[in-house]
């Protein structure tokens, strides 16, 4: 029986959690269908999960169907809650994306398309609410096809039945549109008139197929053709015989034992297995819904939870199996933490264990303002968080208001100098810093002779710009989308250790990063939405006001085929604003359009800041000021080190410059 891990992932309210509980019924795992507007749902089992009607953490269950034995995980649809369901695609072997026929593809249905191709996740679709009035499967798959992919083939359609035991059966239309897909399959269709039902499993695996099913999760039509085809189409991945797993969730059971959730990619382990430097597991789990059994294997292909082990993550590699993906998804805000009459030291001790579950909380404490700060995706997951301290952890909190995680990057390439020379001490390192693709990150090279600087040293250079968060000189903000690369250095064979050489290293990036602020080539990023703002066609010109008025560009208003509850004929705009801008907007929308506009914002990443000026003289950041970043250097005179300002730094520094201002001009900015 081949072993299936398959993720379920969708927009909200796209019938997601619906669909599972389908499948597990259909299966014969449950006895009867659950529902989550009934709170009986086998996988939305959390109190806050019943309590508002949506999925919010990760669940994992278990079905057996013909030759499939699949593990079913249930992620999370609301936007706020992304993290959780990208932690969960770098362990899938397929991933079942639901749509709404009553909504079509959404905006966060694409981001959620863009995740599932970064991780390079073989796909099926399910259009459910195909029983809803007005819906037209022709009209949904041309609109999946366009806006997805044209690989995206319907294999059945709205009321055909595929008994439990057939082998799925495709039309000649269909297997000619599967050939489409790929020339070399074409080609060999055309000539044989032929397509092999393992082309068509090849096809799926690499992502240039994506079999759509249609059908209504509630009333279980189209369920019985998903798991056909769920048996049929899909290919498990090879393993290896070496141990190899993938951690994708830690949490905390109701005891406080810490879990780490992994898929199994290679070999066994067993309970008394040392995985993780000297961390032993105790326990080995297979969790179905709320329950769990111990099992003394985990093999390959397997999904289950480690008790014991207390330096893992989301995304970790162990054994033999590679790290993931840094996540692509990021919170774009930050809330300082008012504590009432709760202690700040039980608040830091629950957040961390808040954030050992979600690393993307990135929970952080500053000393001089006795703040405690989060970040977070949104203010449904704010208010999620508030209530998981109240019931989790007994304390009450606020939080004040929110502020908006800004970025920093450059423009133009500069080489920036950092020399460490105290007494007894010595390292000078050149930095080459480069302007590098929106949404790249940073990126350390080296290109320096070995003859220049040693390879000890030049590993040193590259692991202290990795060592913590390198942050820009106009506020202050991480830095991103820069390339930084090692082109010179001198050591000294008597005086210089390792320290000097992360001294040298974070001084020569600052003294850079000041050079470029003083020619006025520095940037300042914010976040920006991809908005969806449906209003009554009379607020239309009240709505497209609002949007310029907050820096944003939209398209041409699309008039809907639907209509609000109190029978107003609405208008669809869609565009792009800052998130500094349209965050509190949702509130505004309700008040004009009297509960019956509705705004959906999707993060769009991050642009040149609207209002960069007023934003950096708000901040008050003094770069120089910055002790832990200073951009300053140390040059050592008669027996004494003395420091020397950042922009007096290049007359002084005992290494020639690599480039010269005409060679530095010709590294240009790439187009965003």
């Amino acid at each position: 029986m081949k072993q299936i891990v398959a993720g379920i992932i969708a927009h909200v309210d796209a019938g997601k959690t619906t669909l599972s509980e389908a499948l597990l019924y259909r299966s014969g795992t449950l006895r009867q269908l659950g529902r989550v507007d009934n709170g009986d749902a086998f996988l939305d089992t959390d109190t806050l999960e019943k309590q508002r009607g949506i999925t919010i953490f990760s669940h994992q269950a278990n079905l057996q169907y013909n030759d499939i034995n699949l593990t079913l995980l249930d992620t999370p649809g609301h936007v706020d809650f992304a993290t959780q369901t990208e932690q969960v695609l770098s362990v899938l072997d397929y991933a079942i994306l639901v749509v709404s026929a009553t909504d079509g593809v959404q905006g966060y249905t694409r981001t959620l398309w863009r995740l599932l191709d970064r991780y390079h996740v073989p796909t099926m679709l399910f259009v459910n609410k195909m029983d809803a009035p007005g819906t037209d499967g022709e009209q949904l798959l041309k609109q999946i096809q366009q806006t997805l992919s044209p690989g995206c083939v319907a294999f059945n359609t709205l009321g055909a039945t595929t008994a439990c035991d057939s082998q799925p059966i495709l039309s000649a239309a269909t297997v000619e549109e599967i050939a489409m897909q790929n020339d070399e399959v074409l080609a060999d269709y055309l000539e044989t008139g032929a397509l092999s039902d393992e082309t068509v499993r090849q096809m799926i695996q690499r992502r240039e197929v994506f079999p759509c099913y249609f059908g209504a999760a509630l009333k279980l039509d189209g369920v019985d053709a998903l798991m056909a085809g769920l048996d049929y189409w899909t290919k498990p991945q090879s393993t290896s015989t070496d141990f190899g797993a993938r951690v994708f969730k830690i949490t905390h059971d109701d005891q406080g034992e810490r879990l780490t959730w992994v898929r199994m990619t290679g070999g066994e382990l067993h309970p008394k297995d040392i995985v993780l430097d000297d961390q032993k597991v105790n326990q080995l789990r297979i969790y179905n819904g709320t329950k769990y059994a111990t099992t003394p294997v985990l093999t390959a292909g397997a999904v289950g939870t480690i008790t014991g082990l207390t330096g893992t993550r989301p995304g970790q590699g162990l054994g033999s199996a590679a790290s993931g993906l840094s996540p692509a998804m990021q919170p774009v805000l930050t809330y300082a933490l008012d504590s009432q009459a709760e202690e700040l030291h039980a608040c830091l001790t629950a957040l961390r264990q808040l954030e050992d579950e979600d690393p993307q909380l990135h929970v952080t404490w500053s000393e001089p303002l006795q703040e405690l700060r989060v970040q977070v995706m949104g203010t449904i997951q704010l208010e999620v968080l508030q209530q998981i301290l109240q019931d989790r952890f007994q304390l009450t909190v606020k939080f004040g208001t929110g502020s908006i995680l800004y970025q920093e990057t450059i423009t133009q390439a500069v080489e920036g100098v950092g020399h460490f020379e105290p007494l007894r001490h010595y390292a000078e390192v050149h930095l080459l810093l480069t302007p590098a693709p929106r949404g790249s990150g940073l990126q350390f090279t080296t290109d320096c002779s070995l003859e220049v600087l040693g390879r000890n040293w030049q590993h040193q250079v590259v692991s202290n710009l990795q060592a913590k968060t390198q942050v820009g000189v106009l506020i202050g903000a991480p830095l991103t989308d820069v390339k930084v690369t090692l082109v010179s250095g001198r050591a000294s064979n008597v005086h210089s250790v390792g320290g000097d050489f992360r001294e040298a290293t974070w001084r020569a990036l600052r003294q850079g990063l000041m050079m470029l602020k003083q020619r006025g080539d520095c940037q300042l990023l914010e976040p920006w939405y991809r908005f969806r703002l449906e209003v009554g066609q009379e607020q239309v010109g009240r709505a497209m006001t609002d949007i310029q008025r907050m820096n944003g560009q939209f398209d041409a208003p699309v008039a809907n085929t639907s209509v609000a509850t109190d029978g107003t004929d609405l208008t669809t705009i869609t565009g792009t604003a800052p998130v500094a801008a349209m965050q509190d907007y949702s509130q505004t929308v309700r008040a004009y359009t009297h509960g019956q506009g509705q705004l959906e914002c999707i993060v769009d990443g991050y642009r040149p800041c609207h209002n960069e000026m007023a934003v950096v003289a708000k901040a008050e950041y003094v770069p120089t000021a910055d002790l832990e970043n200073t951009p300053d250097s140390v040059f050592c005179a008669h027996g004494a080190g003395y420091p020397v300002a950042w922009d007096q730094v290049p007359e002084m520094a005992h290494v020639p410059y690599v480039y010269s201002d005409t060679e530095l001009a010709h590294f240009k900015a790439p187009s965003k």
